[in-house]
């Protein structure tokens, strides 16, 4: 049986190692000219297809749904004690 927590890769290692290293490539990749740098119009038909996926989870966008009442009750209230 092989041990999930392996100590060896990129994902196993602390979270602010990981973005150091990927800041460096992405940095690097501009240097050399080789970083794909999106149009505005690729950004926007990136995001409708990423929309389009998420919008059929619909167990998701419900979760989505109830955090955003949630956070919006929260706020109502703490108007609400302020203005005392």
């Amino acid at each position: 049986m092989r041990n999930n927590k392996s100590r060896r890769g990129f994902a196993s290692m602390d979270p602010e190692k990981q973005r150091a290293i990927a800041i460096k490539g992405g940095r690097a990749a501009h240097e050399q000219g080789k970083a794909h740098e999106f149009t505005s119009e690729e950004a926007r038909v990136a995001g409708a297809k990423g929309g389009t996926a998420l919008a059929r989870d619909r167990a998701h966008m419900a979760e989505i749904g109830r955090l955003g009442v949630r956070a919006r009750q929260r706020e109502k209230a703490k108007e609400m004690r302020e203005s005392r």
